[in-house]
């Protein structure tokens, strides 16, 4: 289950996925905030990420308020999207 946040991203992750880690202290440098996800414990969470990922449960995966989703994006990728919303 989810909590409500400020976040204007959810990052679909992994506790062992080294990119999810290194993207999530990319993001907190940057203040910018995230509702974390972890797809092994919220089987709906990873039939998203399947969707969105050709059937593969790719992390991090990370979907944004406009309803359009990036798979492993870098820093700057996400901030790229962030500021064009």
């Amino acid at each position: 289950m989810t909590t409500p946040t400020t976040a204007q991203i959810t990052m679909y992750s992994t506790p062992w996925c080294g990119f999810c880690k290194r993207l999530k202290s990319q993001l907190a440098r940057e203040g910018i905030e995230i509702n974390e996800i972890n797809i092994e414990q919220d089987p709906q969470a990873a039939e998203y990420v399947m969707q969105v990922n050709g059937g593969n449960q790719t992390v991090p995966t990370v979907l944004f308020a406009d309803g359009t989703a990036l798979t492993n994006p870098s820093l700057s990728q996400v901030k790229e999207k962030l500021a064009a919303q």
